[in-house]
């Protein structure tokens, strides 16, 4: 599933995205990047999901093919498509067509086994999630500094609410 996610992923932003204009987009692909990253510092004892490897040999290196193709592709896709200009409605339809695109992928690696739930973390902590990632990457598009400044408080919140111990050695 990881793998062929990145497959199509590699495959939509060729299709679908202004990936000739990818400079444009560039920050936003990077802070997606640093966020699954800094999760992934943050977390390392105590994973509220573990991805499950398939044809990647471990976690980590399915990890990686998050952080460096699966999530800049889908900050690259969704911002290229975002309905700038357009209603307030169409742009909040567009958001929830791409946090349901996430929950169904979700959804389908939590009934195959490829992604793993514990310490509270469950679907629907995902959605509440997606709800916030995808108007995070829009503000960080127009506003990078306040995008910075609400993620910490994002971050901090999701650290108290699963009790996340940050011992780091």
């Amino acid at each position: 599933m990881h793998f062929l996610l990145s497959l199509w992923c590699i495959f939509a932003v060729w299709k679908w995205a202004d990936w000739r204009n990818w400079e444009k987009y560039h920050t936003v692909m990077l802070y997606m990047a640093l966020g699954n990253l800094t999760y992934n510092f943050l977390t390392y004892k105590h994973w509220l999901w573990k991805l499950k490897p398939d044809v990647f040999p471990d976690h980590v290196a399915t990890e990686i093919a998050y952080t460096f193709i699966i999530f800049p592709a889908t900050a690259l896709l969704y911002l290229s498509k975002y309905p700038e200009g357009q209603s307030f409605w169409k742009q909040v339809r567009f958001m929830l067509r791409w946090v349901t695109i996430y929950v169904g992928m979700e959804l389908i690696g939590a009934w195959t086994g490829r992604i793993i739930y514990q310490y509270g973390w469950n679907l629907a902590w995902s959605a509440f999630f997606d709800c916030i990632m995808f108007p995070m990457l829009r503000l960080y598009q127009v506003r990078p500094l306040l995008a910075y400044i609400i993620s910490v408080g994002i971050a901090t919140f999701f650290l108290m609410m699963f009790d996340i111990p940050l011992k780091m050695y």
